[in-house]
């Protein structure tokens, strides 16, 4: 039985990639932070290409030499702009300051343009977009490292940009400016500063005895040196296969050792490089495999159900990235991504506390006769001014003032202006014709089927008459019999999401017609031709408020392997809604199934904190849903507990619906998994080409959009097979290349 589990649990979640989001300081899309005046640019804000470092650094002093509260030269400060950092994205700032006439400084412990220096001799660089043209003055034409370098190092000469090496240790916000503290315990005042100092935190280690000995290292300058020796590179990203080719071209023995089972990040040219010696035995790949120990002419190796083993090595090359400087970053107020402070920690159980008050009372479990619609001044207000009319069954305000008496009357509400205000904002943010029609339809929506028409039109349309006689009677008594018209909540959330329409003493045979061919027909289509997504991201309510309230917060969503198997739980609510659905319906069939009545009637509702009203619908939807929203993405109630979900996880096991990519585009930099509020690893599909598949995706379409490159693309394969892109626009780089072909077209026309 176990093992069966563990089979269904791999097919549907298990055997998708699981990679983790690196911490990093929290930057605005501006490049602006919590702390005023201060900005980060180049490989902090998430896209590691020099283009894009050049670029952001260019457009934050513009942004600068715009801002009201900046004045050139003002009194009372050292600089006008300190510039940390002297790399690409540094010198494009320097340039700017330089023609905007700014009192400024460039800051660098080391050599400028340190990180490219440290590159291996020869190495390839990559300059994507190529028909991108950075903001300001700084460009690249050049290929190779060597090359790059002296043309940086011309244009730097050529603009007068010099740098001071130096040390920050901290930068504070005082007294109107910012000051930096130098480690060499001076102080300097600026108006504004500009953080460029990429990844230059320290190497991250293996961990293991022997790792301090001078034979190891963390960075490759040039390959020949090691001609005709033992070497061992450990890691498995871009510089680690890098490293590991050219070494083993210019003559070594190496072993390429990496703990995963598969490369997930490195490019797909350069894993094919690797591969391909390896297959000419000119370099051994040891895959799923560890360093244990380093000694002075031998490493020992581990790999998983294996014996350890001893390699002869000469040099050990470990490439496992950098870490960002976090403490830099802490030290001068900046918070980190999925970081808990002891603020982060108060904040999430005044949520926690205030939303479990708040659906007690939705609910009607607690305070019960509180509602805004019993105070006093409200009900005087309205009766005052329109008594005839609320006293009328017949007119449209006496219902609005009956919804009112009702706490699930301002939820709804509540729902609705937080989808609008904050879709609005959405659209506002997220550019594209898919973002806009998408979120226009989920308010549309929500305002409709899931507001007005249970809560006012339904109950007016109910007293005008229209559900007594003839057809409407036909429809009222299937669908909403003795004016239950909160029963229309299941014309757009299916069971086992709202369960409530088919568990009645009675067969409603409306409900169980219309929700069976919602849950087993309608859905499973839809989901089989567009992905899970078109129910989840378009329809339903809860998307509704995780892609407009959540949108800020989809980045904090946990991921990784074990977040994977998490996501079981709403199987688990889904097998235990299907066991309820089987109870009700042997209450109805058997002649004495009053067991089954009972148990089904406990489960609902019968047992304290342990039926299904309580423990799904307060807790797991309601608290924990909502109240964690803005600790832990709007997709924590969808992605793990939701049992509707859980069916359609099954049901796009077999989905035509992909997310597709131009692998040759990708570069690695993680955006696409970082947005992902439902934790899946898109970029582990997009650098190898594939087409990602996994159950989880809601189409909310971030991944697309904030791609800096257009790697990704909406689609399905139609029934020969063939890819069928999405006709509306979700990809703002795609959007502006379309754009550039559509001019040439016109332009070679003329």
């Amino acid at each position: 039985m176990l093992r069966l589990i563990s089979k269904y649990t791999r097919w549907l979640h298990t055997a998708w990639p699981a990679g983790t989001v690196e911490k990093a300081p929290k930057v605005n899309d501006d490049g602006t932070t919590r702390v005023p005046g201060l900005r980060v640019v180049g490989d902090l804000t998430g896209v590691p290409l020099l283009k894009f470092s050049a670029d952001s650094g260019a457009r934050s002093v513009e942004s600068i030499l715009q801002e009201a509260d900046f004045e050139k030269g003002k009194a009372g400060f050292d600089f006008d702009l300190v510039i940390v950092g002297g790399g690409v994205s540094g010198l494009s700032a320097a340039i700017e300051a330089k023609k905007a006439g700014l009192n400024f400084v460039v800051y660098e412990t080391s050599a400028v343009l340190s990180t490219i220096r440290n590159f291996p001799r020869g190495k390839p660089i990559f300059t994507y977009p190529s028909d991108m043209t950075p903001a300001g003055e700084l460009r690249f034409n050049s290929s190779v490292k060597e090359d790059l370098i002296d043309e940086l190092e011309e244009q730097r000469s050529s603009h007068g940009i010099e740098s001071v090496e130096a040390n920050v240790e901290r930068v504070s916000r005082e007294g109107g400016g910012l000051v930096i503290h130098l480690a060499s315990g001076d102080h300097k005042k600026a108006q504004r500063v500009i953080i460029a100092i990429g990844k230059s935190g320290n190497y991250r280690k293996l961990g293991v005895p022997g790792e301090e000995m001078d034979k190891v290292m963390n960075r490759l300058i040039d390959p020949r040196e090691f001609a005709g020796r033992k070497v061992l590179v450990a890691g498995g990203g871009d510089s680690a296969l890098e490293a590991a080719v050219s070494i083993a071209e210019n003559g070594a023995s190496v072993d390429l050792i990496h703990r995963r089972d598969a490369f997930s990040r490195p490019k797909p040219d350069n894993i094919e490089a690797v591969e391909k010696l390896a297959e000419e035995g000119k370099l051994k790949l040891r895959m799923s495999t560890s360093v244990k120990e380093i000694v002075e002419n031998k490493v020992r190796i581990a790999k998983k159900g294996e014996e350890d083993v001893e390699l002869e090595n000469d040099f050990v090359l470990t490439f496992l990235g950098r870490e960002a400087p976090l403490e830099f970053f802490r030290k001068s107020n900046i918070s980190i991504t999925g970081e808990f402070t002891g603020k982060t920690w108060s904040t999430l159980v005044g949520f926690f506390i205030a939303f479990t008050l708040f659906y007690h009372w939705q609910k009607g479990l607690w305070f019960s006769n509180i509602s805004p619609g019993h105070l006093s001044w409200m009900v005087s207000s309205v009766g005052g001014l329109f008594q005839s009319a609320v006293d009328s069954p017949k007119n449209l305000l006496h219902h609005i003032r009956i919804g009112m008496n009702q706490p699930g009357f301002y939820y709804s509400l509540a729902y609705c202006v937080c989808v609008v205000i904050f879709g609005l904002r959405r659209i506002k943010r997220r550019k594209t014709p898919y973002v806009k029609l998408q979120t226009i339809t989920l308010a549309v929506i929500q305002i409709g089927p899931l507001f007005l028409l249970p809560w006012i039109l339904l109950p007016w349309t109910g007293a005008l008459g229209w559900w007594d006689s003839g057809f409407g009677a036909m429809i009222g008594d299937a669908l909403w019999p003795d004016g239950s018209y909160w029963r229309a909540f299941g014309l757009i959330l299916a069971w086992p999401l709202f369960v409530y329409n088919w568990f009645t003493a009675e067969p409603l045979w409306g409900w169980l017609i219309l929700g069976f061919l919602q849950t087993f027909v309608i859905i499973p289509f839809i989901v089989w031709r567009w992905g899970k997504g078109a129910y989840c991201g378009w329809i339903c309510s809860c998307g509704a408020l995780a892609e407009t309230l959540g949108d800020d917060h989809r980045h904090k969503m946990p991921h990784g392997p074990i977040w994977n198997r998490v996501n079981m739980i709403g199987q688990v609510l889904l097998g235990i809604a299907a066991i309820m659905m089987i109870f009700r319906i042997v209450g109805w069939v058997l002649p004495n199934g009053n067991w089954a009545e009972n148990a089904l009637n406990a489960m609902l509702s019968g047992i304290p904190v342990l039926n299904w009203k309580y423990a799904v619908d307060v807790w797991l939807a309601g608290v924990f849903g909502v109240a964690f929203y803005f600790h832990f993405s709007g997709r924590i109630w969808c992605r793990f507990a939701c049992p509707l979900a859980a069916l359609m996880h099954i049901y796009a096991r077999f989905t035509r619906f992909r997310i597709f990519s131009d692998k040759k585009k990708c570069i690695s930099c993680n955006v696409c998994t970082s947005v992902c509020h439902q934790g899946i690893d898109i970029m582990n599909f997009a650098n190898k080409g594939l087409p990602m598949e996994d159950p989880e995706c809601v189409r909310c379409s971030a991944c697309v959009q904030s791609c800096p490159t257009g790697v990704l693309n909406f689609g399905r394969y139609d029934t020969k097979g063939v890819i069928k892109f999405d006709s509306v626009p979700a990809s703002i780089v795609q959007m502006a290349e379309n754009a550039r072909k559509a001019d040439n077209a016109k332009a070679q026309v003329r």
